[in-house]
C-alpha cells in the first residue's frame, strides 16, 4: 500500500483491520498463554496504561531510538499486538496509519495507537475464547 503524497491524520479502524487481514506477516503474531494469562491478570486497562507509556518511549519522538528495531517480538502482549497492528516503528506507523514521520507524535496519535492496540488485543481474547469451529 502506498503512503498518500499528503498523509491523513490516522486511518479509519474499520479499514484499517481489513488491510491487516489481508497480510499474512501481521496476521500470524498471536498471543500465547503467557501473554493471555498476565492480560488476564493485569486486565486491558493497566495493559494498555503500559502500553501508552510504550508508546511515548519508544514511538513518539520525531526519531526514536533503533527505530525499525525498537519493539520486541515477544515479552509482553503490547509488543505482539503492535506487531500484530503495524505500530512497531515510525515505517509502519507511516504506511499503515498515515502517520508522518520524522516529528512527535502528538498526544491524539498517541491515544489513537493505543486505540488499535486495545481493539486488537480486545479480539486476540476473544478469539482465543472461541471454541474452535
Amino acid at each position: 500500500m502506498a503512503v498518500p503524497a499528503i498523509m491523513r491524520a490516522m486511518r479509519d479502524f474499520d479499514d484499517l483491520f481489513a488491510a491487516l487481514r489481508k497480510s499474512p506477516f501481521r496476521c500470524r503474531f498471536r498471543l500465547g498463554p503467557q501473554d493471555r494469562a498476565y492480560l488476564e491478570q493485569k486486565t486491558l486497562a493497566v495493559v494498555l496504561d503500559h502500553g501508552r507509556q510504550f508508546v511515548r518511549q519508544r514511538l513518539a519522538p520525531a526519531v526514536p531510538r533503533n527505530d525499525g528495531r525498537q519493539t520486541p517480538m515477544r515479552g509482553h502482549p503490547i509488543f505482539v499486538a503492535q506487531h500484530a497492528t503495524a505500530t512497531c516503528c515510525r515505517g509502519c506507523l507511516a504506511k499503515w496509519h498515515f502517520i508522518a514521520p520524522g516529528r512527535a507524535l502528538t498526544d491524539e496519535e498517541v491515544e489513537y495507537v493505543v486505540e488499535v492496540l486495545g481493539r486488537w488485543l480486545a479480539g486476540a481474547t476473544e478469539d482465543a475464547e472461541s471454541p474452535a469451529a
